[in-house]
């Protein structure tokens, strides 16, 4: 076949236009088939360790056990300040008081004549389980799974290999089950410890199970806690139970909307404890099954883990009333629709932010958060400070949402420490006043404006916005820091922090007893350039007072080692709530709970090891009242005495950016909410058009390329034809 140049070039020119018509970007991760589907497309870069509910307590964990597991509680999606409504519960619980005689208390009866509470919940009726081979039977209802042969497991690699699935009604025994399992010897729960103290009976039922976990027969690992009576938790009928709680402890309610209280069916458990299957982590830590929304459906920890709705979920809607400007916000425009909107989520492994970072321009993931590195590409400072997107990515479509976390960062002095510390009777007062120097000195604003890009807010208490108790404005300010300026808060000037010093013994920053400099110990966990860059800053900080301050490094664990051995000088570290409620902030300082000379070892939080008795008195009477303008009160006094005594420096509050693909609806963060995803809608036509669009391939360059390299071969074919015809053998008859 004759080929010239003219046709030559018709061939490269189809070829573009070929490749040019493809269904999805040449460049897309994802399969062609789940362009226009359903699917939230997000990313995770910790494996999660455990996805067992009585033992997560990661926020890598719960991004994924929020969405699987229903405790009877949850929180609001758009109410603030936050508030807990129910989940599978009929209403909110009721709570009940008693004396030490089980007569029955008046609501109001003051909280330390209460010996016990009494929380009833009642659960709705209808509610299933996720399909599960844990629920399988066979046609006379005998379980297909419980008993495992050796063939039968031999077939089995991964939970979707077994053939069939079942499910059952949720009831109360299932929510008793999984109280009981706090207490379970195999399973170690983070808050066992904390609960031992509230739920009666726990305690005492740690120790009969465990005997019965030790009396099991070689090769056994299911431990049937319905055999075994728990006084504080028990189940009434199919429907409701009751939880026994000691004294008064308003704050459990908080507790039911975690995932430590949400349902466990006992056929999971006894499934789940099948040597065959653990030997193949075939578990509860790998494989959840709940009542939520969402199941999960591939577990690839290493590279991608796959939630799937969850088609036995029913009967939930989208809230109908919200906040000021959430109507405005579209926020309300799916009231009262069936949840969830969105089929599946796709998370992906993704370890650096980098590649996260330029798939969401590419929209290949629809949010992310915003690093360092990529902050001003992203963001720009407007009117009075306020952040906005760029240009460029408002043109995308992208929006910025921001709220301020519940979280505070913040900077500790031991308070065990002789030079920094309480010390003896004499050196207490100097203690302080070297202690308060150093927080005026300490720029948080400038920490926040150099490190975190103007992402957090200075923190005068250990209270964060949001919380009940914490003050705005002038009356939340730390006096011993801040002055009250023009309507704003004020650092107090160096000098002030100086005069501070000399009156502490160190005029100067020099010892006035031995005239040796004073020198100061900072233990912190770094990992990168930014974290040597802060410890700099750091450094330049305390040489405002002339203090010398020396930096030691280390890793994580070792750091935990010395903080639990009182063996830093000054540390930095971070508490985010587990409930909104300023005891889960103030407990941090409390006296029971330093690090140092405690028995609970993990549970103590009290980094610091600040042991005020004034404070401690406040922190019993404030810990178990009900919000309002007592417990105001008393907070209050607190805070006055924490900011006299700095064992903090009070850091700050982070704010949160997130950025958001225009095709993601529904966004109204809140961090105390963790089962969110069953609000979210995405527009996957939209999001669609706007992938090829941005990944629109330029084919033109290669179209020239080949046309050249195919015009070079022209002149050849063309010589080698002409050769070939005149060319040939004369026959001669």
């Amino acid at each position: 076949m004759k080929i010239d140049a003219r046709t030559l070039g018709f061939l490269i020119l189809y070829a573009a236009l070929l490749f040019g018509c493809s269904e999805t970007s040449w460049n897309s991760p994802y399969q062609a088939e789940d362009a226009r589907e359903n699917i939230l497309y997000n990313v995770f870069s910790e494996r999660p360790k455990h996805l067992d509910p009585v033992q997560s307590y990661s926020s890598n964990e719960i991004q994924f056990t929020a969405q699987i597991y229903q405790p009877p509680l949850q929180y609001h999606y758009l109410k603030r300040p936050f508030m807990l409504i129910p989940s599978t519960a009929v209403k909110m619980p009721s709570v009940l008081y008693f004396d030490h005689n089980g007569n029955q208390l008046l609501n109001h009866t003051r909280a330390e004549e209460i010996a016990y509470s009494i929380y009833e919940i009642s659960i709705k009726p209808g509610i299933l389980y996720q399909p599960h081979p844990a629920f399988a039977v066979n046609e006379h209802g005998q379980w297909l799974y419980h008993k495992l042969d050796e063939e039968e497991s031999l077939s089995v690699n991964k939970l979707s290999d077994f053939l069939h699935t079942g499910t059952r009604e949720l009831t109360a025994a299932d929510y008793v089950y999984q109280i009981k399992r706090l207490a379970h010897p195999n399973v170690h729960s983070p808050i066992y410890g904390l609960m031992a103290d509230y739920i009666v009976g726990l305690n005492k039922y740690a120790d009969v199970l465990k005997k019965a976990r030790d009396a099991l027969q070689e090769g056994e690992f299911y431990l049937d806690l319905d055999k075994y009576v728990l006084e504080g938790a028990q189940v009434i009928d199919r429907y409701t139970y009751q939880v026994k709680i000691n004294g008064k402890y308003p704050q459990f309610n908080y507790w039911l909307a975690m995932p430590f209280f949400a349902p466990i069916p006992r056929e999971a458990d006894i499934f789940y404890s099948q040597k065959k299957l653990i030997d193949k982590n075939i578990t509860l830590d790998f494989y959840p099954v709940g009542t939520g929304p969402y199941m999960l459906t591939d577990d690839n920890p290493n590279l991608r883990m796959v939630l799937e709705r969850n088609p036995n979920f029913h009967d939930e809607f989208y809230p109908s009333e919200g906040m000021p400007g959430d109507k405005e916000n579209g926020l309300l425009d799916d009231a009262g629709k069936p949840l969830p909107f969105i089929d599946k989520v796709i998370f992906t492994r993704e370890k650096e932010s980098i590649p996260h970072w330029n798939k969401f321009l590419q929209g290949y993931y629809d949010t992310s958060g915003i690093g360092s590195d990529s902050f001003d590409q992203a963001v720009q400072l407007v009117g009075q400070g306020e952040a906005v997107v760029t240009d460029v990515m408002a043109e995308q479509g992208i929006r910025l949402e921001t709220a301020v976390a519940v979280s505070t960062y913040y900077m500790g002095f031991n308070m065990l420490d002789p030079v920094i510390g309480w010390g003896d009777e004499q050196s207490r007062e100097s203690a302080r006043k070297l202690r308060q120097a150093i927080s005026i000195a300490v720029d948080y604003e400038e920490f926040i404006s150099i490190f975190a890009n103007g992402r957090g807010i200075p923190a005068q208490s250990p209270l964060p916005p949001g919380i009940p108790g914490y003050r705005d404005g002038k009356e939340g300010v730390n006096s011993v820091v801040y002055d009250w300026v023009d309507g704003e808060p004020q650092r107090k000037s160096i000098e002030v922090a100086k005069a501070l010093l000399a009156e502490a013994g160190y005029p100067n920053g020099t010892d006035q007893e031995t005239g040796a400099p004073l020198v100061l110990y900072f233990d912190v966990t770094a990992r990168s350039s930014e974290d040597r860059s802060r410890q700099d800053w750091m450094r330049k900080q305390f040489e405002k007072l002339n203090i010398q301050l020396v930096v030691r490094s280390t890793d994580y664990n070792r750091f935990q080692d010395k903080i639990r051995k009182g063996n830093a000088q000054i540390f930095e570290w971070g508490w985010h709530a587990d409930y909104p409620d300023a005891e889960n902030f103030l407990f941090l300082l409390h006296g029971p709970q330093r690090k140092v000379g405690n028995n609970s070892g993990n549970s103590a939080n009290n980094a610091a090891n600040y042991d005020s008795a004034e404070y401690n008195q406040l922190f019993e009477q404030m810990k178990n009242m009900e919000n309002g303008p007592e417990r105001q009160q008393i907070i209050d006094e607190m805070i006055d005495i924490l900011r006299n005594d700095a064992p903090w420096l009070w850091g700050y509050h982070p704010k949160n950016y997130g950025l958001y693909h225009a095709w993601y609806q529904n966004i109204k963060p809140n961090r105390m909410s963790n089962n969110n995803i069953k609000y979210y809608k995405i527009d996957a036509a939209l999001r669609e058009r706007q992938r090829k669009e941005w990944n629109e391939p330029v084919l033109w360059p290669l179209a020239l390329i080949i046309l050249v390299l195919g015009l070079s071969f022209v002149p050849a074919i063309t010589g080698f034809r002409r050769r070939e015809s005149s060319t040939g053998v004369r026959v001669i008859s």
